[in-house]
Protein backbone atom coordinates (compact mmCIF):
# COMPACT_ATOMS: atom_id res chain seq x y z
CA UNK A 1 0.00 0.00 0.00
CA UNK A 2 2.88 2.54 0.94
CA UNK A 3 4.66 1.91 -2.46
CA UNK A 4 1.71 2.50 -4.25
CA UNK A 5 0.83 5.92 -2.92
CA UNK A 6 4.12 6.52 -3.13
CA UNK A 7 4.05 6.30 -6.92
CA UNK A 8 1.27 8.07 -7.18
CA UNK A 9 2.27 10.91 -5.54
CA UNK A 10 5.44 10.92 -7.50
CA UNK A 11 3.88 10.73 -10.32
CA UNK A 12 1.29 13.40 -9.63
CA UNK A 13 4.48 15.86 -9.21
CA UNK A 14 5.46 14.57 -12.46
CA UNK A 15 3.00 14.98 -14.79
CA UNK A 16 3.60 18.99 -15.29
CA UNK A 17 6.78 18.24 -16.19
CA UNK A 18 8.67 16.56 -19.45
CA UNK A 19 6.69 14.43 -21.80
CA UNK A 20 7.94 10.72 -21.78
CA UNK A 21 10.36 10.96 -24.63
CA UNK A 22 11.38 14.85 -23.96
CA UNK A 23 12.65 12.95 -20.53
CA UNK A 24 14.45 9.97 -22.17
CA UNK A 25 15.92 12.35 -24.54
CA UNK A 26 17.45 14.24 -21.78
CA UNK A 27 18.26 11.51 -19.36
CA UNK A 28 20.39 9.81 -22.31
CA UNK A 29 21.95 13.15 -22.97
CA UNK A 30 23.19 13.80 -19.39
CA UNK A 31 24.20 10.48 -19.64
CA UNK A 32 26.36 10.58 -22.59
CA UNK A 33 27.68 14.08 -20.92
CA UNK A 34 29.85 12.46 -18.01
CA UNK A 35 30.60 14.30 -14.86
CA UNK A 36 28.63 13.21 -11.40
CA UNK A 37 26.16 15.91 -11.41
CA UNK A 38 24.87 14.92 -14.91
CA UNK A 39 24.74 11.32 -13.70
CA UNK A 40 22.51 12.09 -11.06
CA UNK A 41 20.22 13.53 -13.19
CA UNK A 42 19.89 10.97 -15.65
CA UNK A 43 19.74 8.80 -12.58
CA UNK A 44 16.77 10.67 -11.15
CA UNK A 45 15.15 11.06 -14.57
CA UNK A 46 15.16 7.55 -15.41
CA UNK A 47 13.45 6.90 -12.04
CA UNK A 48 10.62 9.12 -12.77
CA UNK A 49 10.35 7.24 -15.82
CA UNK A 50 9.74 4.12 -14.62
CA UNK A 51 7.52 5.39 -12.23
CA UNK A 52 5.58 6.33 -14.81
CA UNK A 53 5.69 2.97 -16.97
CA UNK A 54 4.35 1.41 -14.06
CA UNK A 55 1.64 3.73 -13.80
CA UNK A 56 0.80 3.63 -17.26
CA UNK A 57 2.05 -0.16 -17.82
CA UNK A 58 4.48 0.51 -20.79
CA UNK A 59 6.94 -1.88 -20.86
CA UNK A 60 9.03 -0.63 -23.40
CA UNK A 61 9.67 2.44 -21.04
CA UNK A 62 10.09 0.40 -18.29
CA UNK A 63 12.73 -1.43 -19.78
CA UNK A 64 14.54 1.63 -21.11
CA UNK A 65 14.23 3.34 -17.96
CA UNK A 66 15.58 0.23 -15.76
CA UNK A 67 18.59 -0.10 -18.16
CA UNK A 68 19.20 3.73 -17.26
CA UNK A 69 18.82 3.35 -13.53
CA UNK A 70 21.29 0.40 -13.55
CA UNK A 71 24.18 2.05 -16.09
CA UNK A 72 23.36 5.72 -14.10
CA UNK A 73 23.33 3.69 -10.61
CA UNK A 74 26.60 1.57 -10.91
CA UNK A 75 28.76 4.81 -11.56
CA UNK A 76 27.13 6.91 -8.54
CA UNK A 77 27.74 3.48 -6.36
CA UNK A 78 24.24 3.38 -5.42
CA UNK A 79 23.00 -0.13 -4.61
CA UNK A 80 20.82 -1.43 -7.92
CA UNK A 81 20.48 -4.62 -7.83
CA UNK A 82 16.81 -5.10 -6.79
CA UNK A 83 16.18 -2.84 -10.26
CA UNK A 84 18.49 -5.31 -12.41
CA UNK A 85 17.26 -8.37 -10.83
CA UNK A 86 13.59 -6.75 -12.30
CA UNK A 87 15.18 -6.42 -15.30
CA UNK A 88 16.60 -9.83 -15.51
CA UNK A 89 13.14 -11.28 -15.57
CA UNK A 90 11.62 -9.36 -18.04
CA UNK A 91 14.20 -8.19 -20.57
CA UNK A 92 13.94 -12.22 -21.95
CA UNK A 93 10.95 -11.48 -23.45
CA UNK A 94 11.07 -8.35 -24.75
CA UNK A 95 13.27 -7.93 -27.62
CA UNK A 96 11.20 -7.25 -30.48
CA UNK A 97 8.99 -4.61 -28.70
CA UNK A 98 12.45 -3.22 -27.27
CA UNK A 99 13.37 -2.48 -30.53
CA UNK A 100 9.87 -0.84 -31.70
CA UNK A 101 10.12 1.22 -28.39
CA UNK A 102 13.44 3.05 -29.34
CA UNK A 103 11.63 3.49 -33.69
CA UNK A 104 8.62 5.23 -31.92
CA UNK A 105 10.57 7.30 -29.25
CA UNK A 106 12.64 8.49 -31.96
CA UNK A 107 9.37 9.53 -34.06
CA UNK A 108 7.84 11.32 -31.43
CA UNK A 109 11.59 13.31 -30.07
CA UNK A 110 11.88 14.66 -33.50
CA UNK A 111 8.52 16.77 -33.00
CA UNK A 112 9.43 17.89 -29.62
CA UNK A 113 10.62 21.56 -29.38
CA UNK A 114 11.09 23.29 -26.37
CA UNK A 115 11.75 26.57 -25.76
CA UNK A 116 13.77 29.09 -23.31
CA UNK A 117 12.11 31.25 -21.46
CA UNK A 118 14.76 33.87 -22.14
CA UNK A 119 17.26 35.23 -24.58
CA UNK A 120 20.76 35.85 -24.24
CA UNK A 121 21.23 39.58 -25.44
CA UNK A 122 25.10 40.29 -24.85
CA UNK A 123 28.29 39.11 -23.61
CA UNK A 124 30.46 41.71 -22.39
CA UNK A 125 33.79 42.09 -19.94
CA UNK A 126 33.35 44.51 -16.82
CA UNK A 127 36.71 44.76 -15.09
CA UNK A 128 36.86 40.75 -14.00
CA UNK A 129 33.53 40.07 -14.16
CA UNK A 130 31.68 38.59 -16.96
CA UNK A 131 28.35 39.80 -17.28
CA UNK A 132 25.18 38.53 -19.47
CA UNK A 133 22.74 40.06 -20.79
CA UNK A 134 18.84 38.79 -21.62
CA UNK A 135 16.14 40.09 -23.24
CA UNK A 136 14.26 40.11 -19.39
CA UNK A 137 14.23 39.61 -15.58
CA UNK A 138 16.16 36.32 -14.50
CA UNK A 139 15.27 33.66 -11.65
CA UNK A 140 18.69 33.13 -10.19
CA UNK A 141 16.88 30.02 -8.14
CA UNK A 142 16.24 28.11 -12.08
CA UNK A 143 20.31 28.53 -12.46
CA UNK A 144 22.03 25.72 -12.02
CA UNK A 145 25.74 26.76 -10.25
CA UNK A 146 28.38 23.69 -9.90
CA UNK A 147 31.57 22.84 -9.33
CA UNK A 148 33.44 19.66 -10.71
CA UNK A 149 37.08 18.97 -9.26
CA UNK A 150 39.36 15.86 -10.99
CA UNK A 151 42.46 15.68 -8.86
CA UNK A 152 44.52 13.76 -11.92
CA UNK A 153 44.04 15.79 -14.05
CA UNK A 154 44.61 18.91 -12.00
CA UNK A 155 41.57 20.22 -13.64
CA UNK A 156 38.44 22.40 -11.76
CA UNK A 157 35.14 23.38 -13.60
CA UNK A 158 32.86 25.85 -12.78
CA UNK A 159 30.00 25.17 -14.61
CA UNK A 160 26.68 27.40 -15.08
CA UNK A 161 23.35 26.18 -16.51
CA UNK A 162 20.88 28.93 -16.96
CA UNK A 163 17.26 28.38 -18.62
CA UNK A 164 17.89 30.21 -21.81
CA UNK A 165 18.89 30.42 -25.37
CA UNK A 166 21.79 32.02 -27.68
CA UNK A 167 21.34 34.41 -30.01
CA UNK A 168 25.38 34.57 -30.69
CA UNK A 169 27.04 31.55 -31.94
CA UNK A 170 28.81 29.10 -29.02
CA UNK A 171 32.09 30.94 -28.17
CA UNK A 172 35.11 30.92 -26.06
CA UNK A 173 35.80 33.57 -23.80
CA UNK A 174 39.70 34.72 -22.65
CA UNK A 175 40.72 36.13 -19.80
CA UNK A 176 44.38 36.15 -17.86
CA UNK A 177 44.95 33.51 -15.58
CA UNK A 178 41.83 31.22 -16.72
CA UNK A 179 42.58 28.43 -18.88
CA UNK A 180 39.45 28.18 -20.92
CA UNK A 181 35.55 29.87 -20.39
CA UNK A 182 32.92 28.46 -22.96
CA UNK A 183 29.87 29.80 -23.39
CA UNK A 184 27.25 27.43 -25.89
CA UNK A 185 23.50 26.16 -25.91
CA UNK A 186 23.50 22.79 -23.89
CA UNK A 187 20.53 21.94 -25.23
CA UNK A 188 17.29 23.29 -26.97
CA UNK A 189 16.85 25.14 -23.68
CA UNK A 190 19.61 25.24 -21.56
CA UNK A 191 22.81 27.79 -21.95
CA UNK A 192 25.77 26.28 -20.35
CA UNK A 193 29.02 28.38 -18.99
CA UNK A 194 31.94 26.19 -18.62
CA UNK A 195 34.98 27.99 -16.50
CA UNK A 196 38.08 25.63 -16.67
CA UNK A 197 41.18 26.11 -15.28
CA UNK A 198 44.45 24.11 -13.64
CA UNK A 199 44.19 25.95 -9.98
CA UNK A 200 41.43 26.83 -7.93
CA UNK A 201 39.20 29.73 -8.55
CA UNK A 202 36.86 32.11 -6.50
CA UNK A 203 34.00 32.54 -8.20
CA UNK A 204 30.78 33.85 -7.56
CA UNK A 205 27.81 35.34 -8.81
CA UNK A 206 24.15 37.81 -8.69
CA UNK A 207 21.68 38.62 -10.52
CA UNK A 208 20.41 42.07 -11.55
CA UNK A 209 17.52 42.28 -13.18
CA UNK A 210 18.34 41.24 -17.01
CA UNK A 211 21.73 40.81 -15.98
CA UNK A 212 23.99 37.59 -14.74
CA UNK A 213 26.88 38.82 -13.11
CA UNK A 214 29.85 36.46 -12.59
CA UNK A 215 32.93 37.86 -10.83
CA UNK A 216 36.31 34.92 -11.60
CA UNK A 217 39.39 35.73 -9.90
CA UNK A 218 42.30 33.85 -9.37
CA UNK A 219 43.57 32.69 -5.48
CA UNK A 220 46.93 33.92 -4.66
CA UNK A 221 49.15 30.80 -3.26
CA UNK A 222 50.50 31.07 0.35
CA UNK A 223 53.34 28.94 1.87
CA UNK A 224 50.55 27.29 4.59
CA UNK A 225 48.08 26.33 2.03
CA UNK A 226 50.23 24.94 -0.59
CA UNK A 227 51.26 22.04 1.38
CA UNK A 228 47.39 20.43 2.20
CA UNK A 229 44.77 22.29 0.29
CA UNK A 230 42.48 19.73 1.83
CA UNK A 231 43.89 20.65 5.82
CA UNK A 232 43.26 23.97 5.36
CA UNK A 233 40.43 25.47 3.22
CA UNK A 234 37.57 23.97 1.44
CA UNK A 235 37.47 22.73 -2.04
CA UNK A 236 33.97 24.37 -3.23
CA UNK A 237 32.86 27.82 -2.71
CA UNK A 238 29.24 27.59 -1.49
CA UNK A 239 27.12 29.55 0.68
CA UNK A 240 28.00 28.53 4.52
CA UNK A 241 25.45 29.97 6.46
CA UNK A 242 24.43 27.06 7.07
CA UNK A 243 23.26 24.49 9.96
CA UNK A 244 24.03 21.21 10.62
CA UNK A 245 24.13 18.44 13.56
CA UNK A 246 26.39 15.61 13.81
CA UNK A 247 25.05 12.62 15.71
CA UNK A 248 27.77 10.60 16.68
CA UNK A 249 25.89 6.95 17.17
CA UNK A 250 25.11 5.10 20.47
CA UNK A 251 26.75 6.15 23.60
CA UNK A 252 26.60 5.76 27.10
CA UNK A 253 25.12 2.34 28.18
CA UNK A 254 25.65 1.43 24.43
CA UNK A 255 28.74 0.89 23.41
CA UNK A 256 27.49 -0.14 19.48
CA UNK A 257 29.82 -2.46 17.92
CA UNK A 258 32.58 -4.40 19.94
CA UNK A 259 35.11 -4.64 17.37
CA UNK A 260 38.67 -5.96 16.78
CA UNK A 261 40.56 -6.15 20.07
CA UNK A 262 37.86 -4.93 21.99
CA UNK A 263 37.22 -1.34 20.07
CA UNK A 264 33.97 -0.12 21.11
CA UNK A 265 32.02 1.97 18.38
CA UNK A 266 31.07 4.73 20.48
CA UNK A 267 33.70 5.62 21.09
CA UNK A 268 35.41 5.64 17.34
CA UNK A 269 32.41 7.77 15.97
CA UNK A 270 32.34 10.18 18.63
CA UNK A 271 36.36 10.70 17.55
CA UNK A 272 35.24 10.74 14.35
CA UNK A 273 32.34 13.23 14.69
CA UNK A 274 34.31 15.76 16.81
CA UNK A 275 37.06 16.16 14.02
CA UNK A 276 34.48 16.68 11.53
CA UNK A 277 32.85 19.56 13.76
CA UNK A 278 36.30 21.40 14.32
CA UNK A 279 36.56 21.15 10.61
CA UNK A 280 33.23 22.68 9.74
CA UNK A 281 33.50 25.11 12.07
CA UNK A 282 36.71 26.45 10.50
CA UNK A 283 34.90 26.10 7.19
CA UNK A 284 32.25 28.76 8.65
CA UNK A 285 29.20 26.62 9.29
CA UNK A 286 27.52 26.74 12.10
CA UNK A 287 27.50 22.96 13.76
CA UNK A 288 25.82 21.54 16.17
CA UNK A 289 26.64 17.51 18.16
CA UNK A 290 23.91 15.40 19.54
CA UNK A 291 25.64 14.41 21.94
CA UNK A 292 28.78 16.37 23.65
CA UNK A 293 30.06 13.28 25.67
CA UNK A 294 29.56 9.62 26.65
CA UNK A 295 26.04 9.81 27.07
CA UNK A 296 23.08 7.90 26.15
CA UNK A 297 20.89 9.60 23.50
CA UNK A 298 17.60 8.08 22.49
CA UNK A 299 17.49 7.68 18.73
CA UNK A 300 14.11 9.82 18.54
CA UNK A 301 15.55 12.67 20.52
CA UNK A 302 18.10 12.96 18.13
CA UNK A 303 16.42 14.20 14.83
CA UNK A 304 14.46 15.87 17.42
CA UNK A 305 17.44 17.97 18.51
CA UNK A 306 18.30 18.33 14.94
CA UNK A 307 14.76 19.82 14.27
CA UNK A 308 15.12 22.05 17.47
CA UNK A 309 17.84 23.37 16.05
CA UNK A 310 16.49 23.72 12.43
CA UNK A 311 19.39 22.00 10.64
CA UNK A 312 19.70 21.97 7.08
CA UNK A 313 21.22 18.66 6.92
CA UNK A 314 21.45 15.55 10.07
CA UNK A 315 24.63 13.27 9.95
CA UNK A 316 24.58 10.30 11.91
CA UNK A 317 28.05 8.34 11.86
CA UNK A 318 28.08 4.44 13.07
CA UNK A 319 31.09 1.72 12.56
CA UNK A 320 29.69 -1.34 11.00
CA UNK A 321 30.33 -5.05 12.20
CA UNK A 322 29.73 -8.62 11.61
CA UNK A 323 30.46 -12.00 13.60
CA UNK A 324 34.28 -12.99 14.12
CA UNK A 325 33.79 -15.66 11.27
CA UNK A 326 32.92 -13.12 8.40
CA UNK A 327 35.32 -10.28 10.06
CA UNK A 328 38.29 -10.72 8.12
CA UNK A 329 36.29 -10.05 4.28
CA UNK A 330 33.86 -7.74 5.61
CA UNK A 331 35.10 -4.48 5.16
CA UNK A 332 33.72 -1.32 3.29
CA UNK A 333 32.36 2.08 3.90
CA UNK A 334 28.59 2.72 2.92
CA UNK A 335 25.96 6.01 3.25
CA UNK A 336 22.32 4.87 4.49
CA UNK A 337 19.49 7.38 3.58
CA UNK A 338 15.98 6.50 4.67
CA UNK A 339 13.51 4.02 3.51
CA UNK A 340 11.91 0.64 3.90
CA UNK A 341 14.67 -1.93 3.52
CA UNK A 342 14.76 -3.23 -0.23
CA UNK A 343 17.80 -5.59 0.99
CA UNK A 344 18.83 -8.46 3.16
CA UNK A 345 21.99 -6.37 4.12
CA UNK A 346 20.43 -3.04 4.94
CA UNK A 347 17.61 -4.70 6.68
CA UNK A 348 20.75 -6.55 8.86
CA UNK A 349 22.94 -3.06 9.33
CA UNK A 350 19.63 -1.61 10.26
CA UNK A 351 18.38 -3.70 12.79
CA UNK A 352 21.83 -3.33 14.95
CA UNK A 353 21.46 0.19 14.58
CA UNK A 354 18.25 0.10 15.88
CA UNK A 355 18.24 -2.09 18.22
CA UNK A 356 18.67 -0.17 21.08
CA UNK A 357 15.46 1.62 20.66
CA UNK A 358 12.95 -0.63 19.22
CA UNK A 359 13.52 -3.80 20.33
CA UNK A 360 9.68 -3.93 21.47
CA UNK A 361 8.67 -3.07 17.59
CA UNK A 362 7.95 -5.85 15.23
CA UNK A 363 9.86 -5.83 12.17
CA UNK A 364 6.81 -5.59 10.31
CA UNK A 365 5.81 -2.54 12.28
CA UNK A 366 8.65 -0.96 12.42
CA UNK A 367 9.07 -0.89 8.49
CA UNK A 368 5.34 -0.24 7.87
CA UNK A 369 5.81 3.21 10.53
CA UNK A 370 9.42 4.19 8.27
CA UNK A 371 7.28 3.92 5.12
CA UNK A 372 5.40 6.26 6.47
CA UNK A 373 7.49 9.45 7.33
CA UNK A 374 9.83 11.48 5.55
CA UNK A 375 8.63 10.82 1.94
CA UNK A 376 9.45 14.07 0.73
CA UNK A 377 13.06 14.20 2.18
CA UNK A 378 13.98 10.55 0.03
CA UNK A 379 15.50 12.37 -3.06
CA UNK A 380 17.38 14.86 -1.19
CA UNK A 381 18.96 12.60 1.37
CA UNK A 382 19.67 9.95 -1.50
CA UNK A 383 21.70 13.06 -2.80
CA UNK A 384 23.18 14.36 0.46
CA UNK A 385 24.51 10.24 0.93
CA UNK A 386 26.21 10.34 -2.79
CA UNK A 387 27.77 13.42 -2.22
CA UNK A 388 29.16 12.04 1.60
CA UNK A 389 30.55 8.79 -0.28
CA UNK A 390 32.19 10.22 -2.79
CA UNK A 391 33.79 12.79 -1.01
CA UNK A 392 35.19 10.20 1.71
CA UNK A 393 36.87 7.96 -0.59
CA UNK A 394 38.33 10.96 -2.76
CA UNK A 395 39.84 11.83 0.70
CA UNK A 396 40.86 8.12 1.70
CA UNK A 397 41.93 7.50 -1.17
CA UNK A 398 44.55 9.93 -1.60
CA UNK A 399 46.40 8.31 1.43
CA UNK A 400 45.46 4.97 1.90
CA UNK A 401 45.00 1.69 -0.28
CA UNK A 402 42.26 -0.91 -0.40
CA UNK A 403 39.40 1.57 0.87
CA UNK A 404 36.32 -0.19 -0.23
CA UNK A 405 33.35 1.05 -1.50
CA UNK A 406 30.52 -0.10 0.39
CA UNK A 407 27.85 2.11 -1.88
CA UNK A 408 25.13 4.04 -1.51
CA UNK A 409 21.94 2.15 0.11
CA UNK A 410 18.43 2.66 1.12
CA UNK A 411 17.85 1.28 4.76
CA UNK A 412 15.23 1.56 7.56
CA UNK A 413 17.26 3.40 9.90
CA UNK A 414 15.23 4.48 13.27
CA UNK A 415 17.59 7.04 14.09
CA UNK A 416 17.18 9.07 10.83
CA UNK A 417 13.15 9.04 11.28
CA UNK A 418 11.64 12.40 12.15
CA UNK A 419 14.13 14.36 10.65
CA UNK A 420 12.84 17.35 8.38
CA UNK A 421 15.74 18.23 6.76
CA UNK A 422 17.98 15.76 4.63
CA UNK A 423 19.68 12.76 6.87
CA UNK A 424 21.56 10.66 6.22
CA UNK A 425 24.02 7.38 8.66
CA UNK A 426 27.20 6.90 7.35
CA UNK A 427 28.60 3.57 8.16
CA UNK A 428 32.52 4.64 8.23
CA UNK A 429 34.02 0.74 8.48
CA UNK A 430 33.87 -2.40 9.96
CA UNK A 431 35.25 -2.16 13.44
CA UNK A 432 35.16 -5.95 13.62
CA UNK A 433 37.77 -5.63 10.26
CA UNK A 434 41.10 -6.10 11.55
CA UNK A 435 42.69 -3.71 8.78
CA UNK A 436 39.85 -1.36 9.11
CA UNK A 437 39.28 -1.31 12.67
CA UNK A 438 42.92 -0.22 13.32
CA UNK A 439 42.66 2.81 11.06
CA UNK A 440 39.34 3.57 12.43
CA UNK A 441 40.77 4.64 16.08
CA UNK A 442 44.28 5.86 14.18
CA UNK A 443 44.24 9.92 14.83
CA UNK A 444 45.24 10.42 11.24
CA UNK A 445 43.01 8.51 9.69
CA UNK A 446 40.02 9.64 11.67
CA UNK A 447 40.92 13.43 10.72
CA UNK A 448 41.07 12.47 6.42
CA UNK A 449 38.21 10.67 6.97
CA UNK A 450 36.64 13.36 9.06
CA UNK A 451 37.65 16.13 5.45
CA UNK A 452 36.06 13.84 3.27
CA UNK A 453 33.06 14.03 4.61
CA UNK A 454 33.18 17.94 5.37
CA UNK A 455 34.11 17.68 1.71
CA UNK A 456 30.89 15.72 0.41
CA UNK A 457 28.73 18.19 2.74
CA UNK A 458 30.20 21.23 0.97
CA UNK A 459 29.64 19.30 -2.48
CA UNK A 460 26.30 19.08 -1.67
CA UNK A 461 25.18 22.63 -1.14
CA UNK A 462 27.41 23.61 -3.61
CA UNK A 463 24.87 21.42 -5.93
CA UNK A 464 21.62 22.02 -4.46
Amino acid sequence: MFRFFLLIFIFIISLHALSDSAMLRQADSFMHEGGKSNQFRAYNNYKNLYLRAIMSEDKNLRVHALQGIVKSGRKLHIDVSQYVEELSKIKSNFSYSRTKSRKTTRKKQSHIKIKSSHKLRSVRWLDSKLVLRFDKKLNTKRINYFTLHNSKKHQYKYIFDIPASMLLQSQTLRKDGVKRIKLAQYNSNTLRLVIENTKELNVSFKKESNQLIINIQTIAKTASSSKNVYQTKAPFRVDRNKTIVIDAGHGGKDPGAIGYRRYREKVVVFQIANELKRILNSRGYKVYMSRAHDKFVKLRKRTEFANHKHADIFVSIHANSVSRKKAKKACGIECYFLSPSRSARATRVAAKENSADMSDMKAYEQNNFLGLLNRHKIIASNKLAIDLQGGILGSLNRSYKNVKDGGVREGPFWVLVGAQMPAVLVEVGFISNPTEAKRLVNRRYQKTLAIGLADGIERYFANN
